[in-house]
C-alpha cells in the first residue's frame, strides 16, 4: 500500500518529465490532508507554472480517489528563501549566494557559497574589514550540515 506522498511524487515525476529544467524538492502531508509540494528550476519557478502545475495535479488527485470525499488542499509553490536547501541541485543553483551553514553541532558560518559537489560545499566566510579582513574557506561534507538556507543581502 502506497502513502499518499508517495503517490502524489509518482504524480508530479510524470508531470515534470517533460520539463526537466524543473524538480521536486519536497512533498508534505499534513493530517488534516493539506498536501504542500515545493518545486524547484534551474532558472527559478514562475508563479504561473505553480498554478498550472496546481491545476493539473488537483484534478488528478481528484480523479485517482487519493482522499476520500476529495477532502484535501493543495499547495504548489517554490522553496522560499526561509526554506534550507535539500538537493545538490538546489546548491549548484544558488553558487556565488550568501549562505548560512548551521552544522550538526551547533557551529553556524555565513559565507559565499563558492563550490558544491557530491560529497559537500565550500563556503568563503570574510571575518573583519580593511586591514584586518580575512577570508577563510570552508569545506563541509553534506553529512556534516544540519541546514543551509540562503541569506538575503542588502
Amino acid at each position: 500500500m502506497e502513502t499518499p506522498v508517495q503517490v502524489i511524487e509518482k504524480m508530479i515525476q510524470d508531470m515534470l518529465a517533460s520539463d526537466p529544467a524543473y524538480f521536486l524538492v519536497e512533498i508534505r502531508v499534513k493530517p488534516t490532508n493539506n498536501v504542500k509540494l515545493f518545486l524547484d528550476g534551474d532558472q527559478g519557478v514562475t508563479i504561473e507554472k505553480c498554478i498550472s502545475w496546481n491545476r493539473a495535479l488537483y484534478k488528478k488527485i481528484e480523479e485517482d480517489n487519493l482522499f476520500p470525499n476529495g477532502d484535501f488542499s493543495l499547495e504548489v509553490s517554490s522553496p522560499g528563501v526561509d526554506e534550507p536547501l535539500k538537493m545538490l541541485r538546489q546548491y549548484k543553483k544558488n553558487l556565488g549566494r550568501t549562505v548560512e551553514v548551521v552544522l550538526k553541532d551547533g557551529i553556524k558560518v555565513t559565507g559565499k557559497m563558492i563550490e558544491a559537489g557530491d560529497e559537500g560545499i565550500t563556503v568563503e566566510e570574510t571575518k573583519g574589514k580593511n586591514k584586518k579582513k580575512e577570508v577563510i574557506q570552508h569545506q563541509f561534507q553534506f553529512d556534516q550540515i544540519k541546514s543551509t538556507t540562503i541569506q538575503t543581502v542588502f
